[in-house]
């Protein structure tokens, strides 16, 4: 298939990836040695959602990187989508670089809700350092206040009005240091038609009929990888998947190969991929035992909208499949063009899995009410109508996402492991020297890509850009897992609508955004699931760590002020 927006050509390509460790190409390569860097960001995957880590989907690209790489273990984000962007581009903690909670502009430096004048992008950083810069898919760390009309707000999300803007173009990714940029500049999409498409900076006013966004965010970085290819200058690509955030729509060649699978329920999924995940050796039955199923008191037999649950997880699992087809076309364009060996492609989550009901919150502010011709989008709270079309929009829910998140519990926006634990899995053929399919239990956070990043490209951390006095960065280069050699944990701190953790050594006190906001203990490190709350009888350690996060808290901008 083939699309045309303005001057971008994107091409879905049909080839097939051969699953070999691939050999040196005999394309010739440029004299800068330095590697390319591909990072993947999936959104709203679950711990568990790809088969190198537990599933039954099928996503055998993202496993090939992870049979001839590293899978990690301890690699964290920050609980919610645009917060952890704000964070893996910058080098810095999210308050610290402007995004504390979403996108809302708030008069706190913790809180612009875009990417802080006082903080650098990876792509600032590499560009200067002579690397050429591409992004495709979700930006997500803009401001996006919309219109104050709500008929005229709706309208524009319907696709049935025009804005040329849709958010300050000096936010945009070409205003911070991408070169080429494809994708969307708000949150949630129609995946069929999504709001907010932009080629550079020029609105996509209309998509074809056969459009996908998965595919063209997917296409657009592979030609963006053979434009780049062509030049003797390494590059920078950020491919920030939509997938599989609701609402639930995916292609019906996808769904059908899940349309059985999840009709066994949530127990049974649960527990093969816990099995799958132990065999493999990525969890420890003695410290990770499997937690209590969420919502215990209804079992799959008695549920009466089975058949509906069954389905919506099954659009979650195509959505993904057809991210990981797209991700092998990526690869495949690294491969023809003779730059496989010598890229790191890193891919992760952005958050948990997402327990949210998209139908309860209904049309509004990102979310349209009908299509671009007409048709009525359904916000159906009864599950009678099943999820993957257009027309409707629907979500897995929180029993679904407490198994994508397997063995963790919780999910998005929490700061219990189900919520910022993430998959990590790198790829380098000339530069990683663990052997193929090592898991690594190196610590490591969002915030570490910028230090790891410079390192491999020699670049340097200004003090000064465009005239703005630039924050002490806070990342730590984990490069040198790549050769198996672990550097020291360092402590860890969250903040998201008040759910707060500070993690250190053999500790971590956590607590719940909402009404519980008391602090839990957890010996982290011999009860990874957090099963077993140790505060009553370990009270000094409460004080001494939630002491410490208080003092990150003032020193990060959090507001409320704790």
């Amino acid at each position: 298939m083939k699309w045309f927006f303005g001057s971008a050509l994107l091409i879905g390509l049909a080839s097939t990836l051969i699953f070999f460790k691939p050999a040196p190409s005999s394309v010739s390569t440029a004299a800068d040695d330095r590697p390319n860097i591909v990072v993947i960001l999936a959104d709203d995957l679950g711990y568990s959602d790809i088969g190198c880590y537990g599933s039954e989907i099928s996503t055998p690209y993202i496993d090939f990187l992870a049979k001839n790489g590293i899978r990690y273990t301890r690699f964290y984000n920050t609980s919610r989508c645009c917060p952890t962007r704000a964070s893996l581009l910058t080098g810095l903690y999210n308050q610290r670089a402007g995004i504390g909670n979403m996108t809302d502009a708030e008069d706190e430096p913790g809180y612009l809700g875009h990417l802080s004048d006082n903080a650098v992008t990876i792509a600032e950083v590499l560009k200067q350092a002579g690397y050429q810069t591409a992004m495709a898919g979700k930006w997500h760390v803009s401001n996006t206040p919309g219109l104050k009309d709500a008929k005229e707000q709706m309208k524009w999300l319907n696709h049935q009005t025009y804005q040329p803007t849709f958010s300050p173009i000096e936010q945009y990714p070409t205003s911070r240091g991408f070169d080429r940029f494809y994708g969307t500049i708000w949150g949630v999409v129609d995946f069929f038609d999504p709001f907010s498409l932009v080629n550079g900076t020029e609105p996509v006013k209309e998509v074809p009929k056969n459009y996908y966004h998965t595919d063209a965010i997917n296409d657009t970085a592979a030609s963006y990888v053979r434009q780049m290819a062509k030049n003797k200058k390494p590059f920078f690509l950020y491919l920030a998947e939509n997938a599989p955030h609701w609402p639930l729509m995916a292609l019906p060649e996808d769904i059908a190969k899940y349309k059985n699978t999840y009709k066994v329920g949530w127990d049974a999924i649960r527990k093969a991929r816990y099995n799958k995940m132990v065999k493999a050796g990525l969890i420890d039955p003695k410290t990770t035992p499997l937690s209590p199923r969420w919502g215990a008191n209804l079992d799959w037999e008695n549920n009466p909208d089975k058949e509906w649950d069954a389905a919506a997880m099954a659009v979650h699992a195509a959505m993904i499949d057809r991210m990981d087809q797209g991700i092998g076309r990526v690869i495949q364009a690294l491969k023809e063009t003779g730059q496989l060996e010598n890229t790191l492609i890193v891919f992760l989550s952005d958050n948990g899995a997402s327990n949210e009901n998209c139908t309860a919150y209904g049309p509004g502010f990102d979310r349209p009410d009908q299509t671009r011709t007409g048709e009525p989008i359904v916000y159906d709270m009864k599950k009678t109508i099943i999820p993957g079309k257009q027309t409707s929009y629907a979500s897995i829910g929180q029993r679904w996402a407490n198994v994508a998140n397997t063995p963790y519990q919780f999910w998005k926006a929490q700061s219990y492991e189900g919520g910022v634990r993430t998959p990590m899995v790198a790829y380098w053929p000339k530069g990683i020297k663990m052997k193929g399919g090592s898991i690594s239990a190196q610590m490591g956070h969002v915030k570490d890509f910028m230090a790891t990043f410079m390192a491999l490209a020699k670049a340097k951390y200004p003090k000064k850009y465009k005239g703005h006095d630039i924050m002490p960065i806070q990342s730590h280069s984990f490069a040198a897992s790549f050769k198996g050699k672990p550097t020291d944990d360092e402590p860890l701190f969250n903040e998201h609508f008040g759910a707060r953790y500070v993690r250190y050594k053999d500790w971590k006190l956590v607590s719940h955004s909402g009404n519980d906001t008391a602090w839990h203990l957890y010996a982290i490190n011999k009860d990874e699931a957090e099963l077993n709350d140790l505060a009553a009888s370990h009270p000094a350690e409460v004080a001494r760590l939630s002491s410490q996060w208080h003092k990150w808290a003032k020193d990060n901008y959090v507001y409320p002020k704790p």
